[in-house]
């Protein structure tokens, strides 16, 4: 059973920055995709940052050049680097990732984190 384990939240003042981690356990074939989404009260549950298929990355519009998506692939890990935070980033975070599973294959499968609270204070 493959699990997503979330660490890094809390509260950060603008200005500062914060790590968001994210690791899947389990046994892991392949990923297809793997990154973080958020939702904040009353709004719907948004991309952050994702690595593609092709290994690229896709940065929703408000957090380009403010936070860095990174990747560990020998620890199945993926990060998300936010710096300089404003109050409007104040929302769970999400890990996500489709991927294949010893359980799962040959499909992919979608899997979340169980999210991690960050308060950006002004």
């Amino acid at each position: 059973q493959v699990q997503l384990v979330e660490s890094g939240g809390g509260l950060v003042q603008t200005g500062g920055s914060l790590r968001l981690s994210c690791e899947a356990s389990g046994s892991v074939v392949s990923f297809n995709n793997m990154g973080w989404y958020r939702q904040a009260p009353g709004k719907q549950r948004e991309l952050v940052a994702i690595f593609t298929p092709s290994g690229g990355k896709n940065y929703e519009s408000s957090v380009k050049g403010r936070f860095t998506i990174s990747r560990d692939q020998g620890k199945n890990a993926v990060y998300l680097q936010m710096n300089n935070p404003d109050p409007a980033d104040t929302s769970v975070y999400y890990c996500y990732a489709r991927l294949m599973s010893i359980s799962t294959a040959p499909r992919w499968a979608d899997y979340w984190g169980q999210g991690t609270q960050v308060t950006v204070s002004s």
